[in-house]
């Protein structure tokens, strides 16, 4: 931690968005340096998304009817995109379990005392994050293709539905952010971030086509962000969809993606960075 300190206090003074940057990217690093000494935090994140992956496709595999069929080899491709958006949404609550965490121990007290930018601690927070949910993501990718998940488009589709999965989960740890700074406890952080990631993510078309709930439901689920997600990431993964629906982020998947997330970032980093200064004012 003095190393980490020492770096922010002798940096010079300078441009406020360079010096923001370079402050993000040294708590960052600190974060990083510390889920690599805490590997559990790493192999547990991977262990729920993969039993996931096995419990999905072996056991409602064959009676899941997609585009007219149960055949178990359709579902686990319709499957694979809600589950890579599931994963990178439940980061969220590790995200603001950290923040708490990191409150609870008077660490923020620490860095407030530090010639820094003050969002530079939470987006260093998130940066650190979205690495550890990357490396979680190509794993998962790895264990999908050993059950029979198959891409049918080009490298550059393929390369751009991570992306698209990626800006998500980064958007989510925001309201991670917000969370864990609201709370006192990382028990109640962890608690307070699973609580909505629950309807958020089966109330969509992540693992059951949306055509098929009641129609108050299904607009629900055709316009929940996550849902675009899911659907922008079948489409570039060359995957089935759901059926045609006539909202129009199922018609405009990535296009929807995109905005919802870069909203959703807006809106919550400057609630998160907000809350954050009146919490160490």
């Amino acid at each position: 931690m003095s190393a980490v300190t020492d770096a922010v206090r002798v940096a010079p003074p300078g441009n406020p968005i360079t010096q923001s940057i370079r402050d993000s990217l040294v708590v960052a690093k600190r974060n990083l340096i510390r889920m690599s000494r805490i590997p559990e935090m790493v192999i547990f994140g991977l262990i729920q998304p993969i039993m996931f992956v096995v419990l999905f496709t072996y056991v409602f595999g064959g009676s899941m009817n997609i585009g007219g069929t149960t055949d178990p080899d359709v579902y686990t491709e319709f499957l694979m995109a809600g589950i890579f958006a599931q994963t990178v949404t439940f980061a969220t609550a590790g995200a603001g379990a950290g923040i708490a965490d990191d409150m609870h121990k008077g660490l923020i007290d620490r860095f407030r005392s530090l010639p820094m930018a003050r969002g530079a601690v939470l987006t260093g927070r998130t940066l650190a994050d979205l690495v550890q949910t990357a490396l979680t993501l190509a794993v998962l990718a790895l264990v999908a293709l050993l059950v029979g998940w198959r891409t049918h488009t080009g490298i550059g589709e393929v390369l751009g539905a991570f992306g698209l999965l990626l800006l998500l989960g980064y958007a989510f740890t925001w309201v991670g952010a917000l969370i864990g700074l609201s709370v006192r406890t990382p028990e109640a952080a962890t608690s307070g971030g699973l609580i909505w990631l629950f309807p958020v993510t089966f109330i969509s078309n992540a693992f059951v086509d949306s055509s098929r709930m009641t129609p108050w439901l299904q607009h629900v689920a055709d316009w929940n962000p996550f849902s675009a997600t899911v659907q922008a990431c079948r489409e570039l993964f060359g995957n089935p969809g759901v059926s045609p629906s006539d909202a129009w982020p199922m018609q405009h998947p990535v296009w929807a993606s995109l905005i919802y997330s870069i909203l959703i970032i807006v809106i919550f980093r400057t609630l998160a960075v907000r809350k954050y200064r009146s919490a160490a004012g």
